[in-house]
């Protein structure tokens, strides 16, 4: 099986797209129906600094990298982590578990020139100022360089169902470093999606992770929407250090589509929702078998491209 992001064979994530930088927005914005489907994933090269994509419509904006920021930001209620969450243990045996999925997590589609839909890869609702913020893999985005309104989010998806709504994306954010060179270490990357016509946010309806920036290794809850089902898929385990800058993750039934599911501690047993240290991707865009996944470490460069996005939403 080959790495779980790449595009033009069958791997664990999804493919890559539109952009690079510290900050990259591309984006057209939304909302509307969604369907179902599989997809695939592939890489891409970058280096650099922060650039953002932004739909037809919408001016293409340049965004200096900010300074490093918080750990965890305030959020509203109902959003954070719980600092009452139970304590996360190992799932026995390690293997990935089908369920019904959670409001702030959901499976990332794309329209053929046919109008079906297919999801391609998974991400999650983050907390930010403007309450539209969604952060998954940068490789997943790498075939979608023509416009972010290519691709819409359905968070808690599951069996055909969009029960809180599908939400086009307005701008794509991804650092510079994996537009150039497709530097595992930058695998991430942060969708603005669009308001709906009521002016209701998504993290008004969905709730939404922390982000969690420099948090020790520990055990951690992984969510993906494997291609092959029309369910997420959920296990628990620790994240080990990989190397300076990757995180590992051993548990079985990760395959291609998982790739952008996010790496959670500290999940409130009332939400759900915790804090995010990593998204599945990075080396070998987030693995070579569904029984080991990666994560880029989320550090300062994160913080500062996190900054950009909430700059450019």
């Amino acid at each position: 099986m080959g790495a779980r992001g790449r595009h033009t064979r069958p791997v664990k994530r999804a493919a890559r797209g539109t952009e690079t930088g510290r900050s990259t927005e591309t984006g057209r914005s939304t909302e509307t129906g969604c369907g179902t489907g599989h997809g695939e994933r592939r890489p891409k090269r970058a280096f650099g600094r922060a650039r953002i994509l932004v739909a037809p419509s919408t001016s293409l904006m340049s965004i200096m990298t900010l300074l490093v920021f918080v750990i965890v930001m305030a959020s509203p209620a109902g959003t954070a982590a719980d600092s009452a969450a139970p304590l996360m243990t190992p799932s026995v045996p390690p293997n990935g578990a089908s369920f019904k999925g959670t409001p702030a997590v959901g499976a990332l589609f794309v329209a053929d020139s046919a109008g079906s839909r297919t999801h391609f890869c998974t991400a999650s609702v983050v907390h930010s100022p403007r309450r539209n913020m969604v952060i998954t893999a940068a490789h997943c985005l790498d075939s979608y360089s023509g416009g972010p309104g290519q691709v819409t989010f359905v968070p808690g998806y599951h069996d055909g169902k969009a029960p809180y709504g599908v939400w086009t994306t307005a701008r794509i954010v991804v650092d510079d470093a994996w537009t150039a060179a497709a530097d595992p270490d930058h695998d991430v990357a942060f969708l603005i999606v669009t308001t709906a016509s009521s002016g209701t946010r998504i993290e008004d309806v969905t709730g939404a992770e922390q982000l969690g920036i420099d948090q020790p290794p520990g055990v951690v809850r992984a969510i993906g929407y494997p291609n092959s089902q029309e369910q997420p898929i959920t296990c628990q385990n620790r994240a080990t250090t990989f190397s300076a800058r990757q995180l590992q993750f051993d548990c079985g039934g990760f395959t291609d589509g998982t790739s952008g599911g996010p790496f959670l501690s500290e999940v409130s047993a009332a939400t759900g929702n915790g804090l995010v240290v990593g998204v599945i991707g990075g080396y070998e865009q987030g693995g070579d078998t569904p029984a080991v996944s990666y994560s880029p470490a989320f550090g300062p460069n994160v913080a500062a491209l996190y900054q950009s996005a909430v700059a450019a939403s």
